[in-house]
């Protein structure tokens, strides 16, 4: 008689837990379909196992072993967005976060002047119909997306943000990464969001706002040259034809918690 105790509970709310984490990451992606590949390959084995078969139990055996390391590699990108999104949202985020016992009234991610030059910037960008993408740091280290472009490292300015992204200027195709009050780089090269499930009217902006978003924690501001919309996207998430108001609003959340 097996009994089921506390500890038989919490892992089962664990593992389900982690299940629903992964199934969230790689939900609209082509993973899901190697992942589905895969336990299908794995209930397979289980049926023959039970079945006595046992050379094809060994040979499905030997390649699902085999597979683990294969699967580090496939899932990649997955392994680190989860790793990630623990990191930053269940711990960095938190009341009690880990940083908060080493350093005490830590420093904002950016300056409230920051914010207001982005904001106006954008909504002038808007009304012009010019298109931006600017990508706002926070705990994640945005380097290596940084060396794809121009190192500026200028005070935020809303003007500069307009020139940059200015239709004829030689740095408006790309990403400009704002890091606390500077503008740290521009035209940079961002990952395109591995997402199948995108409404057709997102352009290579939008997906690249996406993309980086998750992979780091960092929050993006993009405006559509097409409609002049502003969009708003952190954490795989977009927020779409959002006002100066909104905008103003969700970086201050965004970059003071």
């Amino acid at each position: 008689m097996f009994g089921i105790g506390i500890l038989d509970v919490v892992d089962i709310l664990l593992v389900a837990f982690l299940a629903y984490q992964l199934y969230k990451l790689i939900r609209g992606t082509v993973a899901i379909n190697i992942f589905v590949g895969i336990f299908s390959l794995y209930v397979l084995w289980l049926v023959v196992k039970a079945l006595g078969m046992e050379l094809l139990s060994d040979i499905l055996g030997q390649l699902l072993g085999v597979g683990v390391m294969a699967l580090f590699i496939v899932f990649q990108p997955e392994i680190r967005k989860f790793l990630l999104m623990l990191g930053t949202q269940y711990l960095s985020r938190g009341k009690f976060s880990i940083q908060s016992l080493f350093f005490h009234g830590g420093e904002k991610h950016a300056s409230p002047v920051a914010i207001e030059e982005v904001v106006r910037a954008a909504q002038n960008m808007s009304d012009t119909k010019t298109g931006a993408l600017i990508v706002i740091q926070r705990k994640t280290s945005l380097a290596p997306y940084e060396e794809t472009g121009d190192i500026l490292n200028a005070q935020t300015n809303s003007r500069l943000i307009e020139n940059i992204f200015f239709k004829n200027a030689p740095l408006h195709d790309g990403a400009l990464i704002i890091v606390r009050d500077k503008i740290r780089a521009a035209r940079c090269v961002l990952p395109s969001t591995e997402n199948m499930n995108l409404p057709a009217h997102y352009g290579m902006r939008h997906r690249a706002a996406l993309g980086v978003s998750e992979n780091s924690d960092a929050v993006v501001v993009v405006v559509s040259e097409e409609t002049g919309a502003i969009s708003f996207v952190e954490a795989g998430s977009i927020k779409p034809h959002i006002t100066s108001i909104e905008l103003r609003q969700l970086l201050e959340d965004a970059l003071n918690r």
